[in-house]
């Protein structure tokens, strides 16, 4: 039996992709983790675009260089008009409600044999108007989304993790 630690060691970044489309009821079965996420206060602000038309991809294409040639990409947004505001300095929970989501999306993804790679090198204004998102969401990170290209494996350094007693404070 699989455990949860044994598919967070398996999950890795994949930089490459095959054109095979992922079948509606895998990516909703994906998507589905991130629905059943949590966030601050169940306020459930995240918004999520699913990429798959040439089009739309071209889109993508024109904002990062980092699509890696997936099928279908997942625009991880938030709504800061749906957001927990922090009563001390006034944070929106919105980017770590996203990133939460991203990451159950991450894992979902991986057990369903997909992978993925989380995407922060995008202008997010450039996405946002590229893809008429509107001036209440604001997109966190893409998340290329597909069948692994033969012979992927992961980064060089994605085994090296710090010692346990580096990380504690």
């Amino acid at each position: 039996m699989t455990t949860f630690l044994d598919l967070v060691k398996a999950r890795y970044s994949v930089r490459a992709y095959n054109v095979q489309p992922i079948e509606p009821a895998l990516l909703a079965q994906v998507l589905e983790a991130g629905r059943l996420a949590p966030t601050a206060c169940n306020n459930q602000p995240q918004r999520i675009k699913v990429i798959t038309s040439p089009e739309d991809l071209a889109k993508v294409d024109a904002c990062t260089p980092c699509r890696f040639g997936a099928p279908a990409v997942l625009l991880v947004c938030y709504d800061k008009t749906v957001c927990w505001k922090s009563p001390f300095d006034g944070t929106l929970s919105g980017a770590v409600d996203a990133s939460i989501v991203t990451t159950h999306i991450m894992l979902a993804a991986r057990e369903a044999g997909l992978g993925t790679c989380w995407v922060m090198y995008f202008d997010p204004a450039q996405a946002a108007s590229l893809f008429d998102l509107g001036e209440n969401i604001v997109p966190v990170a893409m998340l290329p989304i597909g069948y692994l290209a033969e012979g992927v494996a992961p980064a060089e350094r994605h085994q090296q993790r710090l010692a346990m007693e580096k990380i504690l404070l």
